[in-house]
């Protein structure tokens, strides 16, 4: 094992990237010296719970669900809820150790302060989740250009939505808008975030002894701070942190930040398989407080050291086998030209049908977050949990009423029910948010096979994630009883 490498310059400050491997390495390091080490460098995530006030008409006699889909008792239907004030500061629930986990990964570009452009980007997303029960993991990695819906600022490239929430100083900042965003486009609820710089996962590398990895093929790597590229021969070898880190950041290859992404994960996996392995546990344990002391300097999250501890103590009871991997790939969306910032940019607009399907396979239990795309629809649509509003549109009074119940029966979360805006022939679905199941049930409900029926409008501030404006056409061939 490397012990010494030869000290390579790097800038004071610089980019930012690749979290989860460090975050990875400091947990594994949490296990080993939980005794020895006393404090953890823990930054509270500030933080606004939405809150949903639409108002539900009297007339179903169904229960009314609310948005954690608990049913809520109700004497002459549901009155709009006054304001909660969210605290200005608060951390996640302490983690029971039984429930799902999942933790946003982030690098960040730090280029962007450095020459005075304001907050930074996030250079690199990996949604990496734990299932206690099943034992069982997954990472997600999510391509910094993909073109998604931020919060509160519209649509713009995934990267950006870290420095919105830093540069605009909102509740959380850049973590909480970036979590919020992923939690949006994914469909997937997110406790945990988790940022570090290069030189910490660099200096954690060396303090290791160095990371021994299998490269594929032969590649030749940047390292910040010198001119030339460094070539790594293909073969099982140890690497020093700052080859490590040039490989794991390297984009100039055939397949672009997807490759990128595959490096990444190829070296969390080695990582993992280093950390826990059962033949370096003494040399771990003799180490562990200097990779401790190494990695905490440049980590954030909101993780506490106590749920640090759990998780690096369910991480080796987790084979590798049995931690899934998923990149989204170009064939998950379409590249497009786009105005940002006043200029020409290249961004990647997703498919959600395909994203949906790599994300059931990577959080595969429980729920809807499990691959149940071939299953029954009213299941599907029943974990999908989706709030519904049903406007009537057709001549036949109370006709709303009517469906709503019937939806109600059939396990549906119908929260609001009223009069349209306007006459309608056919029924149209409008879609606030990624409630794909539920969209493909009420498709076959209705009879919709025009996507003209179907309007898909990304809507955070949306009281329901679906709308249904009943049309004439459901009004003369409905199915209810």
């Amino acid at each position: 094992m490397i012990n010494k490498f030869k000290n390579i310059k790097r800038p004071v400050v610089g980019q930012i990237i690749f979290g989860v491997v460090a975050i990875a390495l400091a947990i594994g390091g949490f296990y080993f010296v939980r005794g020895l080490v006393v404090c953890w460098s823990a930054t509270a995530l500030p933080g606004s719970r939405p809150s949903y006030c639409g108002t539900t008409a009297s007339g179903l006699n169904g229960p009314v669900i609310n948005d954690q889909g608990t049913p809520v008792a109700v004497e002459d239907g549901l009155p709009t809820p006054p304001p909660v004030a969210a605290p200005e500061s608060e951390l996640p629930p302490a983690w029971d150790g039984a429930s799902r986990v999942n933790i946003l990964f982030m690098g960040l570009d730090e280029r962007d302060w450095v020459e005075g452009l304001g907050a930074p980007r996030s250079d690199s997303m990996i949604l990496f989740t734990v299932d206690p029960i099943s034992k069982t993991a997954g990472m997600l990695s999510i391509p910094r250009d993909l073109w998604v819906n931020i919060p509160g600022f519209g649509y713009s490239r995934i990267n950006t939505a870290y420095s919105s929430g830093e540069g605009n100083k909102l509740p959380g900042g850049g973590p909480g808008l970036a979590m919020k965003t992923v939690e949006q486009f994914l469909g997937v609820p997110i406790q945990y975030y988790a940022q570090v710089d290069f030189g910490a996962f660099e200096e954690a590398i060396d303090a290791m002894g160095g990371l021994e990895i299998c490269i594929p093929e032969k590649i030749m790597v940047s390292v910040i701070g010198k001119e030339r590229k460094y070539p790594i021969k293909p073969g099982c070898q140890v690497l020093p942190g700052y080859l490590v880190l040039g490989y794991a950041r390297n984009r100039h290859t055939d397949g672009g930040d997807v490759d990128r992404a595959k490096r990444q994960q190829e070296v969390i996996i080695a990582l993992r398989n280093q950390v826990f392995s059962p033949a370096n546990f003494p040399h771990m344990v003799s180490i562990a407080p200097d990779v401790y002391a190494e990695a905490s300097s440049g980590l954030r999250t909101n993780l506490t050291f106590d749920d640090a501890l759990k998780l690096g103590r369910l991480m080796t009871q987790i084979p590798v086998e049995s931690i899934k991997q998923g990149v989204i790939d170009y064939t998950m969306g379409s590249f497009d030209n786009v105005i940002l910032g006043g200029e020409n940019a290249s961004v990647v607009k997703p498919f959600p049908d395909k994203i949906r399907e790599l994300r059931d396979q990577i959080f595969n239990t429980g729920g809807v977050l499990s691959p149940m795309a071939q299953g029954d629809p009213t299941a599907l649509m029943q974990a999908d949990n989706a709030r519904v509003r049903i406007l009537n549109g057709s001549f036949t009074q109370g006709l709303e009423v009517d469906t709503g119940n019937y939806f109600l029966a059939q396990g549906m979360p119908v929260t609001e029910v009223g009069p349209a805006d306007g006459a309608y022939d056919r029924t149209i679905i409008y879609l606030y948010s990624p409630k794909l199941y539920t969209l493909k049930y009420l498709q076959t409900v209705f009879g919709i096979t025009s996507s003209t029926q179907i309007r898909i409008q990304p809507d955070p501030a949306s009281t329901v994630d679906i709308e249904v404006r009943l049309g004439n056409d459901w009004a003369n061939s409905n199915p209810m009883p």
